[in-house]
């Protein structure tokens, strides 16, 4: 028998409102408040890096560095 909500290329197979309530409570317990700063700024705000860089008055390298930190945090988090 087949389990729904699991495929085993996909991972979890969770309703989209899940999946948020998920990634936000990692996000506010598990991140730095920089890295939670940049996170909602690229996937909930849809801003570059070069914009957050802007806005945060950092270089676009460590906007970048702090995105992909935070990105492989979470995914390693939301895996269990």
């Amino acid at each position: 028998m087949r389990n729904i909500r699991y495929d085993r290329d996909m991972g979890l197979n969770l309703p989209r409102e899940v999946q948020i309530r998920r990634l936000l409570r990692v996000m506010e317990a598990e991140l730095t408040p920089r890295q939670k700063q940049v996170l909602s700024l690229y996937f909930f705000e849809e801003k570059r890096p070069a914009e957050i860089a802007r806005e945060l008055g950092v270089h676009r390298s460590t906007a970048l560095r702090t995105l992909r930190r935070a990105e492989t945090r979470v995914r390693r988090l939301l895996k269990y």
